[in-house]
């Protein structure tokens, strides 16, 4: 039995497929199966003014090696994951400078099953007690203590018109901040009763 009731869909919960929306910049992150052509050459995520784009939804998942439980709210503080949904690799950081801005760059990694490593750990930063959908958020690299963002910064071929995302040294930054935009959020009471899913596209 849940303690915790929600009120309609208004928290990203466990098992979530979203889209996250940079808040200065309006573009939705991204990932697709395009690798960095320099630094660690691992698959490349950008920021995309697009909103039809399939391949910016992503999967809200628990840190390492830990579960949580579909349905249940994500509480501000939770260390989570985020999984590429087209390509099941997990968003990813680490000591590697970015290929345009030289800040830090931002990956997606890890195996076809969805497994990577400590770099895939994210801290969810908010104000109130669950994470609410028309709240902005801010997401801390856990290994790194960089902060997900858009540095403003355009790439040409083979991703030309999408925008880089880096890892921001610092929380203060205006660039910092995303905000939950479509998706299909899972319904706590809904998914025990078997009704699973509340969707707004």
């Amino acid at each position: 039995m849940y303690t915790y009731t929600a009120k309609g869909t208004e928290h990203v919960t466990c098992g979530s497929a979203l889209k996250l929306m940079n808040v200065e910049f309006k573009v939705r992150l991204h990932s697709h199966d395009v690798k960095y052509g320099s630094g660690s050459g691992q698959q490349s995520v950008t920021g995309t003014s697009s909103i039809e784009d399939g391949n910016s939804y992503w999967l809200v998942k628990a840190g390492t090696k830990k579960q949580c439980t579909r349905g249940v709210p994500i509480e501000c503080g939770d260390i989570i994951r985020l999984e590429h949904i087209a390509t099941r690799k997990n968003l990813h950081s680490h000591h590697v400078k970015s290929p345009i801005s030289r800040k830090q760059e931002i990956s997606a990694y890890g195996d076809s099953k969805g497994e990577g490593d400590n770099g895939d750990n994210w801290l969810l930063v908010c104000e109130t007690e669950y994470w609410r959908r028309d709240e902005p958020i801010i997401l801390k690299h856990v290994d790194t203590d960089t902060y997900l963002a858009v540095s403003g910064k355009v790439y040409g071929n083979p991703i030309a018109g999408q925008t880089e995302v880096v890892g921001e040294y610092f929380s203060n930054s205006p660039h910092v901040e995303w905000v939950t935009t479509e998706g299909v959020f899972i319904h706590p009471n809904d998914f025990k009763a078997q009704h699973h899913i509340h969707t707004e596209l």
